[in-house]
């Protein structure tokens, strides 16, 4: 179970790199404005706020990341998993909530699944 979870765990971690180089970098770019649905106007006019948005998953992502350096079975690595898991589901959550109910499906699901499996390796 442990394997699984650590599996889930980098998922959710190489999910959320992905989504700070959409943000950061790809915004006024084709794959960002498909995702936001803006033209290149708005793109421009919002790419401060995505970096931003950005930065923030790069820092669940490196979070993640500790808590798999730091090892699932101990206190550290459970604690910093456990933590940055339950932020993604949050942020997930929020996300859908205000902005757009996909986001529940690409944040929350995927976070909720690997933090189910955390626990149960626990």
């Amino acid at each position: 179970m442990r394997t699984a979870a650590n599996v889930l765990v980098v998922l959710v971690a190489a999910l959320h790199l992905y989504f700070l180089v959409l943000e950061m970098f790809l915004w006024q770019r084709r794959p960002g404005r498909e995702l936001s649905g803006f033209d290149a106007d708005l793109a421009r006019t919002t790419a401060p706020l995505a970096a931003n948005q950005g930065l923030y998953n790069g820092f669940l992502a490196a979070g993640l990341v500790w808590g798999l350096v730091a090892g699932g079975s101990t206190a550290t690595g459970f604690g910093a998993q456990v933590f940055f898991l339950s932020c993604v589901v949050v942020a997930g959550v929020f996300g859908a909530a205000t902005a757009n109910r996909r986001i529940l499906f690409a944040q929350a699901v995927p976070g909720a699944l690997a933090l189910a499996a955390v626990l149960l390796a626990r």
